[in-house]
């Protein structure tokens, strides 16, 4: 009786991970694109601060 109650839970652990394996396993890469997405935070209405004169997000001469 022992015995079946390891092998049953064994057998459901194996299952498990065969389960997740293959429900969540790496698909390769995504067959979308979405280009390039510009990325300022400093233009957006709630900003707290000032938008600086530079691209650098760094105080100073010209961004430095």
């Amino acid at each position: 009786m022992t015995w079946g109650l390891i092998f049953v839970l064994t057998f459901l652990i194996l299952l498990k991970g065969a389960f997740t394996f293959l429900l969540v396993g790496d698909l390769g890469q995504p067959t979308w694109d979405y280009h390039i997405i510009k990325d300022v935070p400093g233009q957006s209405p709630y900003a707290i601060y000032k938008p600086l004169p530079f691209p650098q997000h760094v105080r100073g001469p010209e961004g430095e």
